[in-house]
């Protein structure tokens, strides 16, 4: 049986190009609770650290379609956006969210 961690990341795997998701998302899709979606972005940054560089981070989103943008990534983030016609609003928000939203079924 895989762990929790090792079903975050295959969730995380799965979101198609030019859709995103949510942190709580993908810890419910992977088995877990209402807390869980905290965890997420450790055990994700720990699987990329440990070689699963396919990880598609841009393609997650905080819950209502807020995007995370550190100066460090923000240009990146914002090429990948662009590329998938995922558009994002001056305040750092997926203008169609519900639209592209991606649930795991």
């Amino acid at each position: 049986m895989k762990t929790f961690s090792e079903r975050v990341v295959e969730c995380a795997l799965k979101i198609p190009s030019g859709r995103v998701t949510t942190y709580g998302h993908i810890a419910r899709a992977a088995g877990g609770g209402g807390q869980a979606a905290r965890s997420v972005t450790a055990i994700l940054g720990k699987a990329y650290q440990n070689g699963e560089t396919k990880i598609p981070f841009h393609r997650i989103v905080y819950a209502g379609g807020k995007v995370w943008c550190s100066n460090e990534h923000k240009n990146k983030r914002l090429d990948l956006y662009k590329k998938e016609k995922i558009e994002v609003d001056s305040k750092g928000n997926i203008k169609n969210f519900q639209d592209i939203l991606f649930e795991f079924t």
